[in-house]
């Protein structure tokens, strides 16, 4: 458990007949950003209400921490923190003060107040009540109180809902450094896609409760086969000229997705001109996550 602070091994649960997880395997890597990933109804949820010991397994194992759960639950969410979408505020309080009335109750040093106001970068607005904060402080305010007991591990929950573009930035970049500047490991479920592809260093797809993949985002790009972009004015006629010469490709209207890499480009595009066929765009197609996202989940919308 050195290098995970949480594992999962053949991890199931069962509702009735219906199964919701199925002999899921994780292992999230100290010191990352993981990113937890899934349509709606994948297991997600209930996946993580087992790893914080909430409800109990149907089978398998659980170590969050280096502890057995749920038996080993108190120790180990001693030294968890979690911002669940809308951080609860203390309206007509300052930011300091909010951050004060929580660290009596976990009892820390009360140096741990400024190093949270630094972390988060709300040291020049903590004496301003929180009722004139905006979106965005109110959520780096959410996960300074969540930092405040200087968790090993941090579980965020959609920490850029309802954030404006700004604010979305803002919470991406912070998330990021956290693991270098705290030293804590953060767990992160959203449906932002292009986000978590910018933020996270990890990730697991879960799809009807089983594991589809679980690796670094180049992992994942490193799986799928490179395709070349093309535009064309005679889709049929392109399609026909590539089946010809053994090129398989698939078309949606103009644009055609060729199964060839970069060194192939130039040999494509002179043979479609010679077929005659018009060609306006030439590129490698992106592998983003969002596109191979819905190839591992069959085009399920939802990932949160």
């Amino acid at each position: 458990m050195g290098d995970t602070v949480l594992e999962t091994r053949g991890l199931s649960r069962r509702f009735g007949r219906r199964v919701a997880v199925d002999g899921l395997d994780l292992a999230v890597p100290r010191g990352s950003v993981f990113a937890f990933l899934g349509p709606n109804g994948a297991g997600k949820t209930t996946t993580i209400r087992m790893a914080l010991g909430l409800i109990r397994a149907s089978s398998g194992e659980v170590r969050l921490l280096g502890e057995p759960m749920p038996r080993g639950r108190l120790r180990a969410l001693a030294r968890t923190g979690a911002l669940v979408e809308s951080p609860s505020l203390y309206p007509h309080l300052s930011g300091r003060e909010n951050l004060e009335a929580t660290r009596r109750m976990l009892r820390v040093d009360r140096g741990r107040i400024d190093a949270c106001l630094r972390l988060v970068g709300l040291q020049d607005d903590a004496k301003r009540l929180v009722k004139r904060y905006s979106l965005g402080m109110k959520q780096r305010l959410g996960l300074a109180l969540a930092l405040l007991g200087e968790p090993e591990l941090l579980v965020l929950d959609e920490p850029t809902n309802g954030l404006d573009p700004g604010g979305i930035r803002e919470m991406r970049e912070l998330i990021r450094r956290l693991p270098a500047e705290s030293g804590v490991t953060v767990f992160l479920s959203s449906h932002l896609l292009p986000e978590v592809e910018q933020t996270a260093t990890h990730l697991a797809v879960v799809h009807k409760g089983r594991l589809r993949f679980q690796g670094t985002i180049e992992d994942l790009r490193a799986r799928r086969a490179a395709r070349l972009e093309v535009v064309v004015d005679d889709a049929a006629r392109a399609a026909a000229a590539l089946d010809a010469r053994g090129i398989a490709s698939e078309a949606t209207s103009s644009r055609m997705l060729i199964a060839v890499d970069e060194t192939e480009a130039a040999r494509v595009n002179a043979l479609l001109v010679g077929a005659g066929v018009g060609v306006s765009r030439l590129a490698m197609e992106a592998a983003t996550l969002e596109a191979m996202f819905f190839e591992m989940t069959g085009g399920e919308e939802g990932a949160s």
